[in-house]
């Protein structure tokens, strides 16, 4: 019996121990797992499930939105501020006008959707599916993957192996960005009521991420545009195209009308009538003609005001990177192959915008602002401008200054040190920096300071500060883009292609029966110049950020969170838009010398009255005023036959005259 005991204890004491080893085994296997789960789990991927759960939030609301009586918004809206006016299709079908010249429009940056023809095999399944606009799902579902096929090739700047993404075609290419937030719809649905329909109207999609010139080399849309005007003008009576380009389509088509005339192979062999034969008019919603401010930030720092303010509201989440997301490194990674964002760096350098100690907006102030007399034909000024003295001087000319002080202190008190023949150092990220590689991991510590040395930077080095932070994208970008001002025009080198999206060195065609008009908001505060300072972690991370700390405290100041701002439609400043038909163009000048009539027309922004209004009729925001009555109304009449003087000739708000006045450039 004792031996039978003994037997059975030692048994159980062996599967004791053998329950114990197999126990620790599950534990080890699981913890194996669970190392070889985090591996695989990418750093972009928790970027992505919190964009999921943010788009999940927005499309839940969207749906509620839509669920609701298609006539409710509009009985609350007019319960609170009365009967709303008619449509502008409506309206002006009313009074009798029909369809009248073909429409064509011109999208600009990001608003035009993009396809997947051919990818890799992360993409199965995804051929001919939206990689840009609409619903957005790849994104949060496979982020590589879509970061991936979203990326140009950083020799070419054009497709990476194997990848082939391409413009929608159609209206429905630029109609709508996402669901619900429309771009081009509402003005398409207020052309079709008088008559318009897609024989009569044409979207010249583009990838708007390529440069100008390479979106005939890849994909012969600069030919197809050509084209498509041509077959609208003849199946309408002969009758000339309007042409309706928004943002950089503004820059992309003062490309197009230098190339359609310029002769093959470079150009599309259309003769230097082509253009007088062919458009009636150019309408220009928010052109960045002379760039934007905001193209430097993204190119520097990939980011901008918006990203400003997300960093002083959370600035542990951003800062800090807690769960490594890498947000901003990944999106400078992959913007930085597009080269169709450096042909909204500011051009024109100090003479337009502006140097260390002046600005034509000098004096600037926020404040209510009142129409200013339409007699403005010959550039002149009623002298009631929106701005008063100010007590505290804005150097609006330093797009960059590292350090508020810096920002507002004396020329002469600035001690700089040039860093162009700096040595760039030796890289010392570690090895857990190098999940996203940017450019500037190859400069060090030493060349960074350089940057941060030189202490402040005009549009006059800008150029050369983008060239030392950014070498490779600039070496692509040069080839296609210039930023100057030209001497003299009779040149034989401004034939050249990249030339051709600069109205400072560029003619517009011999067509002076042909009218342009510069269409966009003002009232709302843009961005013009920024506040840095040196990222706490600089060898790990971007090293340069917007300092968000730096505020003007003052009621009516124009700093906040790092960002100085002036007038313009809270995209594209007031003196970008509205220069070139203000003065540059105006009469016969050297950039227009067979005297195209130009327009400015000035939308004073006015915010919806309530959530159900969705985003105003009276908007002067950037991709808001595509919905904007009045402008609609402006378009439809001029499409319709009306000429510039039809209209009222100029509508201006802002102090454009006043500041064009100020910039010597000569005509």
């Amino acid at each position: 019996m004792s031996l039978l005991r003994r037997r059975k204890a030692v048994e159980k004491d062996t599967n004791i121990q053998k329950d114990g080893d197999d126990d620790k085994k599950e534990k080890v296997s699981g913890q194996v797992k669970e190392v070889k789960a985090k591996k695989r789990w990418s750093c972009v991927d928790n970027c992505c499930w919190f964009v999921g759960c943010v788009c999940t939030t927005w499309w839940l609301l969207l749906f509620l939105y839509n669920a609701m009586p298609a006539s409710l918004p509009q009985y609350v809206t007019e319960a609170i501020t009365g009967p709303l006016p008619d449509p502008p299709g409506v309206k002006l079908k009313k009074e009798g006008l029909k369809v009248n010249h073909p429409v064509v429009f011109v999208p600009g940056i990001v608003t035009g959707g993009l396809e997947l023809w051919e990818g890799h095999e992360c993409a199965e399944g995804l051929f001919r599916k939206r990689l840009w606009g609409g619903t957005f799902g790849e994104v949060y579902k496979r982020p590589s993957c879509w970061v991936e096929h979203m990326s140009l090739d950083n020799e070419t700047g054009l497709d990476p192996p194997g990848v082939r993404v391409r413009p929608v075609s159609g209206l429905v290419a630029a109609d709508y960005f996402a669901p619900g937030y429309f771009v081009w719809a509402v003005l398409i649905a207020n052309l079709a009521r008088i008559g318009y329909e897609e024989k009569t109207m044409y979207m010249a999609a583009y990838d708007w991420r390529i440069s100008y010139q390479n979106t005939e080399v890849r994909d012969q849309t600069l030919s197809r545009i050509k084209s498509n005007i041509e077959l609208m003008v003849a199946t309408n009576g002969g009758k000339k195209a309007v042409i309706i380009p928004h943002s950089m389509g503004v820059l992309y088509f003062l490309h197009f009308m230098k190339w359609v005339e310029a002769p093959a192979p470079m150009g599309g062999g259309g003769g230097p009538d082509w253009c007088a034969k062919h458009i009636k008019a150019v309408i220009n919603i928010g052109g960045p003609f002379l760039g934007v401010p905001k193209a430097v930030a993204g190119l520097f720092s990939a980011e901008a005001k918006d990203i400003a303010v997300a960093r002083a509201i959370a600035p542990v989440f951003l800062d800090n990177d807690l769960f490594r997301i890498q947000t901003l490194q990944h999106v400078m990674k992959m913007t930085r192959t597009w080269d169709s964002t450096m042909s909204m760096i500011p051009k024109g350098g100090d003479v337009i915008w502006g140097a260390l100690d002046w600005s034509p907006e000098d004096g600037h102030v926020p404040s209510r602002r009142r129409l200013k007399n339409n007699d403005t034909r010959n550039g002149g000024y009623d002298g009631d401008g929106d701005t008063v003295p100010s007590s505290k001087k804005v150097h609006y000319g330093r797009i960059i200054s590292f350090g508020k002080d810096i920002a507002e202190a004396d020329s002469s008190e600035i001690e700089r040190i040039e860093f162009l023949d700096a040595i760039k150092g030796h890289n010392i990220a570690n090895a857990t920096c190098k999940d996203v590689w940017t450019e500037y991991h190859d400069m060090g510590i030493e060349g960074i300071r350089a940057i941060s040395d030189y202490k402040v930077y005009t549009a006059g080095s800008i150029i050369d500060l983008l060239h030392y932070v950014a070498p490779h994208t600039m070496e692509r970008g040069s080839a296609h883009f210039s930023y100057g001002i030209a001497d003299n025009l009779d040149d034989p080198k401004y034939n050249q292609y990249k030339y051709w999206s600069n109205p400072l060195e560029t003619r517009l065609p011999n067509a002076p029966d042909m009218e342009i008009f510069s269409l966009y908001g003002v009232g709302i505060p843009t961005e013009r110049a920024y506040v840095y300072k040196l990222s706490p972690a600089a060898e790990c991370y971007i090293p340069f950020q917007i300092d968000t700390a730096a505020n003007d405290g003052d009621e009516d100041g124009c700093l906040k969170d790092g960002v100085y701002t002036v007038d313009g439609d809270e995209t594209v400043p007031v003196l970008s838009a509205g220069y070139m038909c203000a003065k540059g163009w105006r009469g016969k000048t050297r950039f227009n010398p067979s005297g195209i009539r130009t327009y400015v027309r000035e939308y004073n922004h006015s915010p919806p009255s309530n959530l159900l209004e969705g985003r105003g009729t009276q908007s002067g925001a950037h991709v808001d005023i595509m919905g904007n009555f009045a402008l609609i109304e402006d378009i439809i009449r001029i499409a319709a036959g009306a000429q510039g003087e039809d209209l009222g000739g100029d509508r201006v708000y802002s102090d454009i005259f006043k500041w064009s006045e100020k910039i010597k450039l000569p005509l």
